[in-house]
Order: C-alpha cells, then sequence, then structure tokens
C-alpha cells in the first residue's frame, strides 16, 4: 500500500492531505509557505518521509471556464521549481481543483464569531483559512483516487515521475 499527499496551494499556505492509495483522503496539516520554493520542498520532504508517500497530488487551479489562468501558470512555475529538491521516483500529478475552497467551506459550515458575538479575531480567521487549506487539499486527493476508482487502468495524464 502507498501513501499519497494532496496539495492545495497558496499563497501564504499549502493545505496538505494524506491518503492510502484506496482512500479516503483526510486532512493532514497547513504549511506556512516559505520564501523560497526550496523551503517549502523541505517541510514537504519531511512529511514524505515520515508518511512513505510515494505520490503528490498538486491541485492546478484553471479558470471557471476551463483553461489554464495566472493562478496555474505560479502552480506550475513552483512545482518545478520544487521537485528538483524532493526524492527520487516520486510521482507528481496534477488535479483540477476548481471550486475546492468553495467546497471545503460549505463542508467546515461559517467561521465562528469572536468573542461575545463580535467579529472573529485574526488569529480565528486565520485557524479558518488553515482549516480550508486542509479540507480543500483532502477534495483534491479524494477527487483523484474515486478517478481512479471509476477507471483502475487510468494512467494520469498529467502525471510525472521525479527522476
Amino acid at each position: 500500500m502507498t501513501a499519497l499527499l494532496g496539495i492545495d496551494l497558496g499563497e501564504r499556505r499549502i493545505g496538505i492531505a494524506i491518503a492510502a492509495d484506496d482512500g479516503p483522503a483526510q486532512p493532514l496539516t497547513t504549511l506556512r509557505r516559505a520564501k523560497e520554493p526550496s523551503g517549502d520542498a523541505a517541510s514537504l520532504r519531511g512529511l514524505i518521509e515520515i508518511h512513505a508517500v510515494t505520490e503528490l497530488v498538486v491541485g492546478l487551479p484553471f479558470e471557471a471556464a476551463g483553461h489554464e489562468g495566472s493562478q496555474a501558470a505560479l502552480t506550475r512555475s513552483w512545482l518545478a521549481a520544487v521537485k528538483h529538491h524532493l526524492p527520487e521516483g516520486l510521482t507528481l500529478t496534477l488535479r483540477d481543483e476548481r471550486l475546492t475552497s468553495h467546497l471545503a467551506e460549505v463542508r467546515l459550515g461559517p467561521m465562528r464569531r469572536g468573542r461575545s458575538g463580535g467579529p472573529p479575531s485574526k488569529s480565528q480567521r486565520d485557524a479558518y483559512r488553515a482549516r480550508v487549506d486542509r479540507e480543500a487539499a483532502s477534495i483534491i486527493l479524494q477527487d483523484e483516487l474515486d478517478a481512479r476508482r471509476v477507471d483502475p487502468a487510468r494512467s494520469p495524464a498529467s502525471s510525472e515521475t521525479r527522476t
């Protein structure tokens, strides 16, 4: 049995989910983005080693119309910089992540109010956003696992192996 990590890449945080190859995907953690992709890779490498991960499923943010926009280009650029710092033989799969953050917010429900019913504090907002990122990563990973169950012979078209 192999382990997979799902990744929801954001500007400030990286949501991480984990699953065995037979699922289900579960939120794992949220990483704060490093200043350089090599710092992100070091954090990922630690998780990859601890959990014996063989594949990363990275969310690719398509535009609503179905084409790649500027965020997808940033994700591809980040992945190109990070993959050189990851273990040999690690499979990298890109997965359409449209609406995953919205779905994650629906699953989690609204952000809790602050003290005495006032607006949430900065720490409450940050904690909620981190939960949303983890949940979105879980949705991305579960979508990929579900697609593979429908077509077991499916070889992800946008996968590549780090060699």
